[in-house]
């Protein structure tokens, strides 16, 4: 399964944004989708999760309150809503699978790239 992201771009501080991360095919129910983010001159850090087998979810401290992950199955999809963005989330965005939300990511996808800025 390959994994594309989309819906990046140029928002003013305080703006929201939703991120698609789109499947090429359906996600085993043994998998997890990750959302995970590199800011320029900086490694890569997990900002949520979602688990396939029971929609479980987990964020990173400095997103709660104001991401929110979700799946539609039909479109094997994964969203990422952000609201409230600051500069300090300006990043490519990747998603990426794991075996389960936690593990050790084994695949990425090609990242979109968000700008916050006024």
């Amino acid at each position: 399964v390959q994994l594309q992201a989309s819906g990046g771009g140029l928002v003013q501080p305080g703006g929201s944004l939703r991120l698609s991360c789109a499947a090429s095919g359906a996600l085993p129910d043994y998998y997890a989708v990750n959302w995970i983010r590199q800011a320029p001159g900086k490694g890569r850090e997990g900002v949520s999760c979602i688990n396939t087998k029971d929609g479980t979810t987990r964020y990173a401290d400095f997103v709660k309150g104001r991401f929110t992950i979700s799946r539609d199955d039909a479109k094997n999809t994964v969203y990422l809503q952000m609201n409230n963005l600051t500069p300090e989330d300006t990043a490519v965005y990747y998603c990426a699978t794991a075996r389960a939300c936690g593990q050790p990511i084994h695949y990425y996808g090609q990242g979109t790239l968000v700008t916050v800025s006024s």
